[in-house]
C-alpha cells in the first residue's frame, strides 16, 4: 500500500494550487470626479462652466474616468469631453444651456452642409475616443440662441470625428422660444456610434432630433424623440466640397423607436448628400410626420447617392405621406455644385419598405411634384423599388414617377379613392395587380400618366 507522507501532501498542494486556486483579480472601478468637488453649485443661477471643465480635464490628465453630476440643475456654457470619459447625469440632474453666446466659442465646422464657422455646442468632442453621456439626467436648451445664424447657433451636443462615442439613456429638452432652431444632437465624421434610450422634444423649425453628418457604423435603438424637424435626419454634405471629403453616411442601424415631427418628417434623407448615404436599415418602429413620414430629398447640384435602404416592421402614423420623394428642388444650391447632365443628380438605387402598417395615411408612396416638374429627373431615374405586404387605410394609393426595377406585391391598403397606382415613365414587376387579395386594384399600368397633383 503506497503511502502519502505529510511532506509530500504539501508539496503537491503547493505545486497544484495554481490549476484550481489561482487569484483573479478585482477590476478595478473608473476613477470618479464629482463636479461639485470643483466647484459647482448646481443652482440654476451660477454659471457651472468652468466646474464642469475643470473636473473633465482632471478625467483626461488621470487617463479616464467618469465625471459625475448630481442631483440639481447647473447652468452652463459650451464644454468639452475628452478620449475615455463618461459624462454621467444622475438622477434629478438638469444641464441647462447658458443664455450668453459668447459663452460657446465660434469654432470651424458644418452648417447646411457646408463647412462654416459654427459656434461650438454645449457638449462638444473633438478628435476623442471612447466617450459616453449618460443619464437618467437630462439636458435643457431654453434660450432665444437657437436663432443664430452665421455663425450657426450651439447644439446640444456635438460629437466631431469621435470613434465609439455613446449616448445613453439622458432626455433633452429643447423648448427655445424661437421659431427657427437648430438641431439637437450632431455628430459628424465619427464611427462606431450607439445613441440608445434617448427621449428627445423639441419644437422650432431646424429643431431635427439627431442629424447623423457623415458618420459610419451608426446604431440608433429605443429611442423616443418627437422633433420641431426632422427626428432623424441623414447628411453628408453638399456640392463638390463633400465629395471631395468623401464621407458617406453609411452602415446605419435605426430600431425600435418612436419617431415624430411636428413639422416635416420622422425620418428625412437629404438635402445634404453629395457624400452619399448607403446600407441603411430601419425595423420596428412607429413614425408619422406632419409632411411626410419619410422624406428623400435632394435637388441638381447635389450629385451624390443614396442605395441600400430597408424598412421592415413598421407602423406609420397620422402622416399625410408614407414615403415622398423630390428629388429634383429641396435644399440651398452648393458654392460648388455637382455638375453633369446626368451627375447633377442624385443617385437612388435599390429601397425597400415591406411589413408596413399604415393608419390615418393620405398618400402612400408619392414622388411630388417640384416646382422644377416631376420630383424625379428622367434624366437619373430611381434605380429599384420594392414594396411588399404594406396594409392598413390611405386616402390614396401609389403616384411613381421616372423609376425602373420596381417591384410591388401585397399591396392589401383600402379606403383610397380611384386607382391605386399612378406611373409615369415606371417599369418593374406588379404594375397590373400590386395584389391579389385588395378588392379595390383598378386595373393599371406603367403606360406614361399625366403628373399627380399635389395631393389636398
Amino acid at each position: 500500500m503506497k503511502v502519502i507522507t505529510l511532506a509530500s501532501f504539501f508539496l503537491t498542494t503547493l505545486l497544484c494550487a495554481p490549476l484550481w486556486a489561482a487569484d483573479t483579480p478585482a477590476t478595478k472601478a473608473p476613477a470618479s470626479f464629482n463636479v461639485k468637488t470643483y466647484g459647482a453649485a448646481g443652482d440654476n443661477k451660477t454659471k457651472d462652466t468652468a466646474a464642469f471643465q475643470k473636473a473633465l480635464d482632471a478625467c483626461s490628465a488621470a487617463g479616464g474616468g467618469e465625471v459625475v453630476v448630481p442631483a440639481g440643475n447647473y447652468l452652463i456654457g459650451s464644454i468639452e469631453l475628452h478620449s475615455n470619459t463618461t459624462l454621467r447625469l444622475e438622477k434629478d440632474v438638469f444641464v441647462i444651456e447658458s443664455g450668453d453666446v459668447n459663452d460657446y466659442p465660434i469654432i470651424a465646422g458644418r452648417f447646411e452642409g457646408a463647412n462654416a464657422d459654427v459656434h461650438r455646442g454645449l457638449i462638444y468632442a473633438n478628435n476623442a475616443s471612447n466617450i459616453t453621456i449618460a443619464g437618467p439626467g437630462g439636458f435643457s436648451a431654453a434660450s432665444a440662441l437657437g436663432s443664430l445664424r452665421n455663425p450657426r447657433a450651439p447644439v446640444v451636443i456635438e460629437l466631431v470625428n469621435c470613434t465609439n462615442p455613446t449616448l445613453d439613456g439622458f432626455s433633452l429638452q429643447y423648448d427655445r422660444p424661437v421659431s427657427r432652431d437648430i438641431w439637437c444632437i450632431h455628430p459628424m465624421y465619427c464611427t462606431n456610434l450607439v445613441v440608445k434610450g434617448l427621449y428627445i422634444r423639441s419644437q422650432g423649425t431646424n429643431g431635427d432630433g439627431i442629424d447623423v453628418d457623415s458618420c459610419s457604423k451608426v446604431t440608433i435603438e429605443n429611442c423616443d424623440i418627437s422633433a420641431g424637424d426632422d427626428a432623424i435626419s441623414l447628411k453628408s454634405g453638399r456640392g463638390l466640397e463633400a465629395v471631395r471629403i468623401g464621407k458617406p453616411t453609411e452602415d446605419v442601424t435605426i430600431k425600435d423607436s418612436i419617431l415624430n415631427s411636428v413639422n416635416f418628417a420622422a425620418i428625412g434623407l437629404g438635402t445634404e448628400i453629395s457624400g452619399g448615404i448607403r446600407n441603411v436599415s430601419v425595423s420596428n418602429c412607429t413614425i408619422s410626420g406632419v409632411q411626410n413620414a419619410i422624406f428623400i430629398k435632394s435637388r441638381d447640384g447635389r450629385g451624390g447617392y443614396i442605395e441600400n435602404l430597408t424598412f421592415d416592421n413598421i407602423t406609420v402614423e397620422k402622416s399625410p405621406t408614407f414615403v415622398g420623394f423630390d428629388l429634383v428642388s429641396k435644399g440651398i444650391q452648393a458654392s460648388e455644385p455637382v455638375t453633369g447632365d446626368v451627375e447633377k443628380w442624385t443617385k437612388v438605387s435599390n429601397l425597400t419598405f415591406k411589413n408596413i402598417k399604415v393608419t390615418n395615411v393620405r398618400t402612400l408612396v408619392e414622388v411630388q411634384p417640384s416646382r422644377a416638374g416631376d420630383g424625379i429627373s428622367p434624366d437619373r431615374p430611381l434605380d429599384g423599388l420594392t414594396l411588399s405586404n404594406i396594409t392598413g387605410t390611405v386616402q390614396r394609393g401609389l403616384v411613381l414617377t421616372n423609376m425602373v426595377n420596381v417591384n410591388l406585391s401585397d399591396i392589401n391598403v383600402t379606403g383610397f379613392e380611384g386607382d391605386l397606382l399612378t406611373l409615369k415613365n415606371v417599369t418593374g414587376k406588379g404594375l397590373d395587380k400590386p395584389s391579389s387579395s385588395t378588392a379595390n386594384l383598378p386595373a393599371t399600368s406603367a403606360t406614361p400618366a399625366p403628373a399627380a397633383a399635389t395631393a389636398p
